[in-house]
């Protein structure tokens, strides 16, 4: 069994509606779907991606009306990293985040925050992987981000999950640096000292957890092997867009493991992804109430909209 490189990164935020604006409209993400937090329905749960919604490229977020900003500190990923396909690119996004009032750095990386505060890392892919890409007017498709490079976490002692890392998941490297090479995509889980005198404080801009690809025949398998391992497994829990089995790796960072399928065309049309309130049939009951809970979001735009 492999896993398939990261299949979603989850993070929190206090404002859905900026938090749209700015990974479908600065971004240029598409939002793949609109669905609720199925462990608190009264809340968002919303997912950006390609135009597919493929594992991979999807960036979910919880949202916690007014939820103050977060600090990431050990035990929790700090960074997002991206891939874009060439210099060129990182020039384009350079100037773009520049028009938008906002600040980057770096000289072979774009590194920047949102509104809230999570950063995120643009690194040329340096692999012949399929761009996951998302279509945008405003963006170049040769120039659109095209999918996870990996995470950066704080780490106090990186060669405590060796082991778990290294012999039960089978990434390879350590124990600073691993690798998740799947059939099709890979990334990287990087390990960094945390600040000196940081608390880990989850909040708006954090991190909840990362996500990686299983097969769904194999969901099962990797449970047991998590749970021989000596970590604390979840049962297999059925999100009904995938299954998921969740742990804390040794150094506290949340992971999850999740099946490549079914899909978020499981339930609409893959040609209006994102475009209205997905509710997975157990939660289909709620959709009235929840009309007089969760705001309007400025989503589909109106190119969208037109086609």
């Amino acid at each position: 069994m492999r896993l398939n490189g990261i299949h979603h990164i989850t993070a929190i935020t206090g404002d859905a509606v900026a938090n749209v604006e700015f990974y479908t409209g600065l971004l240029g993400l598409r939002m793949v779907k609109q669905t609720v937090n199925q462990d608190d329905p009264t809340v968002y749960h919303l997912f950006y991606g390609d135009e597919d919604g493929s594992p991979g490229m999807d960036l979910t977020f919880f949202e916690y009306p007014g939820a103050p900003p977060g600090s990431a500190g050990a035990g929790m990923v700090h960074r997002i990293l991206w891939r874009v396909a060439s210099p060129a690119a990182l020039e384009f996004w350079r100037a773009r985040l520049a028009d938008a009032g906002m600040h980057s750095a770096g000289d072979e990386s774009v590194l920047f925050a949102d509104g809230e505060g999570l950063e995120h890392e643009l690194l040329v892919a340096g692999e012949g992987e399929q761009p996951l890409v998302a279509r945008n007017p405003e963006i170049p498709p040769e120039y659109a981000l095209q999918g996870f490079q990996g995470v950066r976490a704080y780490a106090a002692r990186p060669e405590a999950s060796s082991a778990l890392l290294g012999d039960t998941l089978g990434f390879s490297g350590g124990p600073q640096e691993w690798q998740v090479r799947g059939p099709s995509r890979h990334s990287q889980v990087l390990f960094d000292p945390a600040p000196e005198g940081s608390r880990p404080r989850p909040g708006g801009g954090t991190v909840h957890h990362v996500a990686f690809a299983a097969e769904p025949a194999e969901i099962g398998d990797w449970r047991a092997r998590v749970a021989a391992s000596g970590a604390h497994p979840t049962q297999v829990i059925d999100r009904f867009y995938f299954r998921s089995v969740y742990f804390r790796e040794p150094n506290g960072v949340l992971f999850e493991l999740a099946t490549r399928g079914p899909g978020f065309a499981v339930d609409e049309d893959a040609a209006s992804l994102g475009e209205r309130l997905s509710l997975p049939p157990d939660f289909e009951a709620l959709r009235e109430r929840l009309k007089d809970v969760l705001r309007p979001l400025p989503y589909p735009p109106a190119w969208r909209r037109d086609e």
